[in-house]
């Protein structure tokens, strides 16, 4: 069963729903273990019909990482490459996001964000005129924590903008109360980050057993339930759990498929689960 897609709001161009976050495990050096199982994430993504790979300066060699890997791979779709600028000031912005380019290998950005708000002015006013000469294909900002949404809200009423990422999980779900309605109000594509709450959520729940009705809504782990609930909100476009290893790729994937339950099923049944 392949994956499903939804609308970019700006352009309608379909976006699958499930990509791959390179936060830690791609930050890794030819020759390591680790390094070397890198290509089974690209490989399980793919196949599994997604093509978001999500990335940052960041992230140590991550980017690095994914443009080595991407240029040695026989890829059976184009990859939708996200990334962000990380500094403050118009030159230092510039220069970051050049070297993005460099690292990516690439001469295009599909999406171009402003990590955590830095210098979020400066940085927009370059990516409008970046994203006329074709250069990037898509701007937005994102941030990670619920403290940050009172100027992510501002941000978003404020500027004219493609994509906004942020943390959302069935742990935190600040973002329901106003970002989500507000993405959807102003026609911007919502990039889920954290869904597993950073980790700890998942980690939590484990060795527990799933809850009876998880086959209901086709999911086989607590990965795919925790993603389930995050793609339910009709509001977001696609999440990206990050990982380095194929299996939880293929994992997270599967979530990507099927029916994504509505807001009642999700009050009756996330009661259920004890973390």
């Amino acid at each position: 069963m392949q994956m499903t897609t939804r609308p970019i709001p700006s352009t309608k161009e379909a976006l699958p729903v499930v990509g791959c976050g390179t936060w830690i495990g791609f930050d890794r050096r030819p020759g390591t273990d680790e390094y070397g199982r890198l290509p089974g994430v690209l490989d399980a993504l793919f196949a599994a019909g997604g093509t978001v790979i999500d990335s940052s300066p960041m992230y140590g060699r991550s980017e690095e990482t994914t443009g080595e890997l991407l240029a040695a791979a026989k890829l059976s779709a184009r990859p939708f490459l996200a990334t962000k600028v990380w500094t403050s000031g118009r030159e230092a912005g510039i220069a970051q996001m050049e070297q993005s380019f460099t690292r990516l290998r690439t001469p295009q950005i599909d999406l171009m964000q402003v990590h955590n708000l830095v210098d979020w002015r400066t940085h927009l006013a370059t990516l409008r005129g970046w994203k006329e000469k074709g250069r990037v294909r898509y701007i937005g900002i994102t941030h990670y924590t619920a403290s940050a949404y009172d100027e992510v809200e501002a941000v978003l009423r404020a500027e004219q903008l493609d994509f906004v990422q942020i943390n959302y999980s069935l742990d935190a779900r600040d973002a329901e109360q106003r970002l989500l309605p507000l993405a959807a109000e102003r026609g911007v594509a919502v990039i889920v980050n954290m869904p597993f709450g950073g980790g700890g959520l998942l980690r939590r729940l484990r060795d527990k057993p799933l809850p009876a009705w998880a086959g209901d809504i086709g999911c086989t782990s607590w990965a795919q339930v925790l993603l389930k609930f995050v793609l339910s909100h009709p509001a977001v476009t696609c999440t990206i759990p990050g990982t380095g290893r194929a299996e939880h790729m293929t994992d997270n994937a599967a979530a990507g498929a099927g029916t994504f339950p509505d807001a009642a099923f999700w009050r009756r049944e996330a009661s259920s689960i004890r973390t």
